[in-house]
């Protein structure tokens, strides 16, 4: 049976089709949501940065963990923006790699440093004595290259598989591109198997990263349990940890579900949030959650603010 495909150059988003009629609050409310973001990120990775007391593993995994959060947020802010005030919703071939590139790649980091920054918490609580030499500097940086530079090649080897697939529709019902629904419209199914055992292979070793970070608060937890020191040293610390996972795990869960077995019936409005929520409240909620628990932080801002008035 003959199969019509093309190559493809430009991909049409549909998933602003329904609300054109509202692009003027949306523009705005995204625009306000985008600038927050970017403000409270960078006043965390400012304030960590010139505060020579924190510069120390547990606050340079969070100023990591801010910057990817500016790095995701670039891949998909700029462009719905431009969206929202253009009548034609188009992305380039090129330009949908590479935004699914940053998009996949910013989730899969966070994991890697929430499973670093466990890691940490775990050192810092069960093994006190030997901290500073487990985490130290050398080590540090390795755990960081870690965390950034494997998701990326595992996203983007993905994504160069992606590339070799031969395209029968440039539709993508979605906001922004997605490299499973970029495999679904593929002319040819049996060129897509290398495809799903590589992600299937990817969704393996996030999983494990899952595993190290509950069995790292397994242990933890123990710890904590007859020690009032520890258990102080876990409020402080681990809670705005476990907070960040939480919030994490949940709104990847909710997109996923809402990928697999989301229904059209839905309102278009709601299927867009549910999309993406994972751009929205992580960014948002982990630089305020740090921000108010941690001590330091707290007061470093603080004091910057009432330096100011006065």
């Amino acid at each position: 049976m003959m199969h019509n495909f093309s190559d493809v150059s430009l991909f049409f988003l549909s998933g602003l089709s329904e609300t054109m009629n509202y692009r003027v609050a949306l523009f705005s409310l995204t625009l306000l949501c985008y600038c927050f973001i970017v403000l409270v990120n960078v006043a965390l990775i400012v304030t960590i940065i010139l505060d020579k007391n924190m510069h120390e593993p547990m606050y340079i995994l969070l100023c990591t963990f801010c910057m990817n959060g500016l790095y995701g947020t670039t891949g998909f802010y700029p462009k719905i923006l431009w969206d929202l005030l253009s009548p034609v919703h188009v992305i380039s071939y090129t330009g949908c790699l590479v935004q699914t590139l940053v998009i996949y790649s910013f989730v899969c980091s966070d994991l890697y440093i929430l499973a670093v920054m466990a890691y940490d918490r775990y050192v810092a609580i069960c093994r006190p004595l030997v901290y500073h030499s487990i985490m130290s500097k050398q080590r540090l940086l390795l755990l960081l290259c870690y965390s950034w530079l494997t998701p990326f090649c595992i996203i983007g080897t993905n994504i160069i598989l992606t590339s070799r697939l031969k395209l029968c529709s440039p539709y993508i019902d979605r906001l922004y591109c997605m490299n499973w629904i970029i495999v679904k419209l593929a002319c040819f199914p049996a060129d897509t198997i290398v495809n799903n055992i590589v992600a299937y292979i990817t969704i393996i070793i996030f999983v494990f990263h899952g595993f190290f970070i509950f069995w790292s608060y397994v242990y933890v937890i123990k710890t904590c349990v007859n020690s009032l020191e520890n258990r102080a040293k876990f409020m402080q610390t681990c809670v705005p940890h476990l907070a960040s996972l939480l919030i994490f795990l949940v709104t990847i869960l909710f997109d996923v579900m809402n990928i697999r077995f989301g229904s059209n019936n839905l309102p278009q409005t709601l299927q867009n949030f549910v999309a993406i929520e994972f751009l929205i409240i992580p960014p948002v909620v982990n630089p305020l959650i740090y921000g108010f628990k941690l001590t330091k932080i707290r007061n470093r801002i603080l004091g910057g603010i009432t330096f100011k008035i006065k």
